[in-house]
Parts: C-alpha cells; structure tokens; sequence
C-alpha cells in the first residue's frame, strides 16, 4: 500500500508526541512531524499555507473562515487552551487594581486578533463590563521590534487601535511608562525577570481561575488542527484518520497523568495535582470534539464578532470537517 505523504505542523506536547514518536500512527499516511513553536507555524501556515496539516491560532482562523479565504479545514482537536487570567500585566504604578481600572488606558498587545487576547477582552468585557472600545491599544513585537498582524487587519469602527514604531517592543514601552498593561499569551522577559514594575492584574491567577471556570464552565481554547482543503478533496478519509490519532495521543498522554510508577511529568506531586484537576473539570477535562466544546466554540465566535475581527457570528458547521461531528464508536 502507497501511503500519502503528510506533513504536520505542531507543537510538541504531551497530548501529541506519541504522534511525533510513533506510538500512534495516521492511517494510511507517511507523516513527517514539525515540532514549531506556535507563532512560527501560524505566520507560515496563515501567509503561505506551508503545512498539509497544521496547528492553528483559533481567532485568525475564524477571520479566514468569514473571509472566505481559509485554505484549510478545522478539526476539533484542540492542542491548546489555558486560561487567561495570568497573560494580563499591569505597571505596578499605574493604579490599576481592579480590572475596571484598565479603563481609559495604554494597553499593549503582540496582535489585536491573537487567540489569547481575545478570550483576554471577552472576559473583560463579559465578566467586568469594560469593553474594548474603553481602552487604547497598541499593537507590536513583544521582545523583538517589527511584528504585525498575521492576516490584514481592516479598521474597527470605534477603536483606538495604533501599531508601535518599527523599533520599539511592548516590554521596553511598559518598562518606561510608555504604556500602563500588557495582554499577551507569552510572559513578559521583564516579569520572569523579576523587575518591580511589572506585576500580575490577578495576583492569584489560580483562583481566580477556577472561580472563572466554576462560574461558565468554560475552559478556553486557543488553537485548533486544520487540515488542507485541497487534501481532504483529494482524500476524503483523511479527516477521520488525522483526527483519530489527535485522539488517540491525547488519550495516551491522560494515562500517563496518572501513572504513579515513574512519574512521565517532572512534577513531585503530579498526581495531586491531577485529581485536583479533575474533581473541579471532569476526568475528560482537555476535552476534543464540537459537541463537547460547543460553549466554548461559541463564545469565541461571538467575542470575535463582538470585537470586530469577523463581520458575522459564524457557527460551528462553517469550521470543522462534517465528519468530526459525529465519529464510529465500537
């Protein structure tokens, strides 16, 4: 049997090495895996579709779904989510104690349409009644200077949305009082560092968390898998076989959680740790699937439409493979 030639962008984590070292194959496919970090594999796949199979950023696919221009397919395989209580950074002299404080400031973001600042202005807004168009914001390299936004980005009626210069990045502008917060999914060079004037907005993230998820039931998504719609024309089974291995890995990397003989985690009380986890989230608390995620898939779609990056609220038939609605079970 000639098996089809595979390429697969994503990271490399405990919910998908078995696929990066073998344990679980992709029926019918010679798979070639690239373990990427997220922000490269989002520029290549969104700017030149590099992948046949790639991890990708959940709002910026949306955007390409509305558009009309989303060469790939969603699968419900959702390889990241955390929640985002702690990506938000305030200047510890800012008088920012509250999340209402954040009106009328300078906050700055990698990118207006990346995931995690997404799900970051919906909770502000739904959970603390501060909207977007109440804030001014300024987008650009975190670390680096000269980052943009992946897929053009038209203006929003309403918002104070103004790029950095081309030699300046968000850490060295909050640094010196240039702006007052920082949402952003990757932690800050100056707060690992320790420098005073930086400071977490929620001090314990962790409880605010678990109050966030006991509240809305909500663990929030930030990437998908999305596959080629050209290969899945070519090769319609290849949705089901894709899919099933993100499932299979997933379920392999759960059991190790919980395996006590020799620990698969370098955490001393990972055990704990995990039924902790599970008696708040359910045993099946990463979950896959639409069904199973549906609030999550439709608060993201409505705070994406909320906050001007699509024009129309799309549902879930629009962004995954028909087939991934419903799978065989034995």
């Amino acid at each position: 049997m000639v098996e089809v030639p595979l390429t697969i962008a994503c990271g490399n984590y405990d919910r998908t090495r078995p696929i990066i070292d073998g344990r679980v194959k992709v029926e019918g496919c010679a798979v070639t895996y690239l373990p990427l970090y997220p922000e490269e594999i989002f520029f290549r796949t969104f700017r030149y579709q590099e992948f046949d199979v790639a991890e990708m950023s959940f709002s910026s696919y949306l955007r390409t779904v509305a558009a009309g221009t989303s060469a790939y397919v969603g699968l419900p395989a959702f390889v990241s989510r955390i929640f985002r209580h702690s990506g938000i950074y305030v200047r510890a002299d800012a008088g920012i104690r509250t999340p209402q404080d954040l009106r009328g400031k300078r906050i700055g973001l990698p990118e207006y349409q990346i995931t995690a600042v997404v799900w970051m202005r919906g909770l502000m807004q739904h959970e603390y009644g501060v909207s977007p168009n109440e804030i001014s914001w300024r987008s650009g390299g975190q670390e680096e200077p000269g980052r943009d936004e992946r897929t053009p980005l038209k203006p929003i009626p309403g918002l104070d949305l103004k790029p950095i210069g081309k030699d300046q990045t968000l850490v060295d502008m909050l640094r010196h009082g240039e702006l007052d917060a920082l949402f952003t999914a990757r932690a800050p060079s100056s707060f690992l560092a320790g420098e005073p004037h930086i400071v977490r907005l929620f001090p314990d993230t962790r409880a605010a968390e678990k109050a966030y998820y006991q509240k809305t039931r909500m663990f929030p998504i930030m990437h998908l898998i999305g596959i080629k719609k050209t290969l899945v024309q070519q090769y319609p089974w290849l949705v089901t076989s894709v899919y099933k291995a993100f499932l299979e890995a997933k379920a392999l990397a759960m059991i190790d959680l919980c395996d006590v003989n020799a620990l698969m985690v370098t955490l001393p009380w990972l055990e704990a740790e995990t039924k902790e986890t599970m008696a708040i989230m359910g045993k099946d608390f990463w979950s896959y699937g639409i069904h199973e995620n549906s609030a999550e898939i439709e608060a993201l779609a409505q705070y994406a439409f909320e906050q001007g990056l699509i024009d129309r609220k799309l549902k879930a038939e629009e962004l995954f493979a028909t087939a991934t609605f419903e799978i065989s079970k034995v």
